[in-house]
């Protein structure tokens, strides 16, 4: 039976955290999360500058979905009031951050700490911008760095999967971090079947049950490498089965998202109680605790 745990400080009911995205844009919608069950919810990631003019839409999949959205459009008051509301409440909110230079984001970051956050999520690796992203343990370190210097809370630095993880993911942890979350949304895209262009217009972020597998693979060659900071597994949860597939591989919590975009309640409080339930128990299916701060690795 999966156990209550304690993540970025946070003392959870449950490992399933609901992810960052459209659907986490407003309050009612995560205190109705946290209330069907959720052991806690990461809001929409806040942007003092988000990205203007955009062509914002999703494609979905047979296997999950394609999306070009970016950050919030409400206004960083708008999310340090809700923030406030929350934290008054003393719930399970991690505040998703993001912003143009490691300067700014450290000054947001402060706002929601000082807006009574808890617990925070750097979401710097999202690459529906104009210009795409090519992430750098550089510009990891950079906007950790910043963050660590100007908050005391705990916070997470979500990466995404694939060539180069180990290193960002060992720059955010020398650099400051007290979690990693893995994965953001991978490179995807789809061809237009009249047209022959990509729709979308573009690249953009895939996610759903496809990436299990890689995510899967990251968490599994980070520990063997050494790797000790606490890990959000996130990608294509679908099930309670799910869940613990990403606590047997050493993840402190894993993340739901795209699932929850049909009938997003109801499959949250199944995925809930699967997890809960004696057909999820096996390997990774016990008492789920936060690794210190101590063990951090610096190599």
């Amino acid at each position: 039976m999966a156990a209550a745990t304690q993540v970025l400080g946070l003392d959870l009911a449950n490992p399933v955290v609901v992810g960052s995205g459209l659907l986490t844009d407003q309050e009612r919608n995560i205190r109705k999360l946290l209330t069907t069950g959720a052991g806690a919810v990461v809001t929409k990631t806040i942007h003092p500058n988000p990205p203007a003019g955009l062509d914002e839409r999703i494609i979905r999949l047979p296997t999950g979905m394609i999306n070009s959205t970016t950050y919030s459009k409400r206004s960083v008051s708008h999310w340090m009031d809700i923030l406030r509301g929350l934290a008054r409440d003393r719930l399970p909110v991690i505040a998703s951050l993001h912003a143009d230079t490691p300067a700014e984001l450290a000054e947001l970051a402060a706002r929601a700490a000082a807006a009574g956050s808890r617990a925070l999520e750097l979401g710097i690796s999202c690459l529906n911008e104009e210009d795409g992203l090519h992430d750098t343990p550089e510009r990891v370190h950079a906007y950790t760095e910043a963050t660590r210097a100007a908050v005391r809370v705990p916070f997470s630095v979500k990466l995404a999967s694939g060539e180069g993880l180990h290193d960002r993911a060992f720059a955010a942890a020398r650099a400051g971090a007290d979690a990693v979350t893995i994965s953001d949304t991978l490179p995807a895209a789809v061809v237009h079947p009249e047209t022959g262009d990509l729709r979308l217009g573009g690249v953009f972020g895939y996610s759903g049950p496809g990436i299990k597998p890689l995510v899967l693979a990251s968490l599994w060659q980070l520990r063997r490498t050494g790797f000790t900071l606490p890990v959000l597994a996130s990608g294509g949860v679908q099930s309670g089965r799910d869940v613990h597939d990403y606590l047997g591989v050493g993840a402190v919590a894993a993340q739901v998202y795209t699932a929850l975009h049909t009938d997003m309640y109801l499959t949250l409080a199944r995925i809930v109680a699967e997890t809960a339930g004696p057909g999820s128990t096996g390997r990774g299916a016990g008492p789920v605790t936060e690794a210190g701060r101590s063990e951090r690795v610096r190599s």
